[in-house]
């Protein structure tokens, strides 16, 4: 990975001037300001006006900053303000949070297909959704995949855009609401993303089966976390790292999904 800070002439185009940035992670940081390298200029550029377009009371969302010259994007490099907090397990507020942005997100056009995405996501979503078929490895998720994915049944809810990879990706700060940072864009039912978060609260962030049920009153609960299963467990078995405690969760999770099937 490249460490090399943003160009100077980067930092004056986002209103930084000369000022000194700090690393933190994969970003650089001055004061309020935080400046993101991107591989994609044009879905980095995409991500930028969704974020500026939501307005949501429940969610605190990074806002993208414009250069100088109303560009999101100047030589590789976007900016957003700061949001503070760490990544914690809070299955609840997760859920509520996919819900709320869900709700926010309703009648925004579909998005474009990010170009860094890794072929296996894509490949697994379009699998979990009987849009695509391809043979998985039984040892590491497909003959579960096999068993689960005849459960399926047709869901008529309409497609909008989501965000579902919200576990483990919000910020938290006390009692301050979560905080948005990023969106991984896919174009399925509002409470797939929900499900989604769900289902990965079980498998590897401490949660159970009362999560599950809890949100029981959404529409098509069941089937939406039976294809947020399948979308994990395709993608588990695809992905070249995959281990034996990953797929342990897996099996946790879809445990508690068919009883609510």
């Amino acid at each position: 990975m490249d460490r090399r800070p943003p160009p100077e002439h980067v930092r004056r185009a986002f209103g930084l001037g000369a000022a000194d940035v700090t690393p933190v992670g994969a970003t650089w940081r001055s004061g309020d300001v935080v400046l993101e390298p991107v591989r994609d200029r044009a879905f980095a550029a995409w991500l930028c006006r969704t974020l500026a377009g939501l307005e949501l009371p429940g969610l605190r969302v990074a806002r993208p900053i414009g250069a100088s010259d109303g560009r999101w994007v100047v030589s590789g490099w976007r900016a957003r303000r700061h949001v503070s907090g760490v990544v914690e397990h809070r299955p609840d507020e997760t859920v509520l949070a996919a819900v709320r942005l869900h709700q926010a997100t309703a009648d925004f056009p579909r998005p474009p297909e990010p170009s860094e995405r890794d072929d296996a996501f894509t490949l697994a979503e379009r699998m979990a959704w009987d849009e695509q078929h391809q043979d998985l490895d039984e040892a590491t998720g497909g003959r579960l995949f096999e068993i689960l994915a005849l459960a399926r049944r047709p869901v008529s809810a309409r497609d909008q855009l989501v965000h579902a990879e919200l576990f483990g990706t919000l910020l938290f700060d006390g009692d301050e609401p979560p905080g948005l940072v990023g969106f991984v864009p896919h174009f399925r039912p509002a409470e797939w993303g929900a499900a989604v978060a769900a289902v990965d609260a079980v498998a590897w962030g401490g949660a159970d089966g009362t999560l599950l049920r809890r949100w029981s009153h959404l529409p098509a609960w069941p089937q939406l976390l039976l294809r947020a299963t399948l979308f994990r467990l395709a993608w588990h078995a695809l992905h070249p790292a995959s281990g034996a405690t990953t797929l342990d969760g897996l099996r946790r999770a879809a445990n508690e999904v068919t009883e609510l099937l």
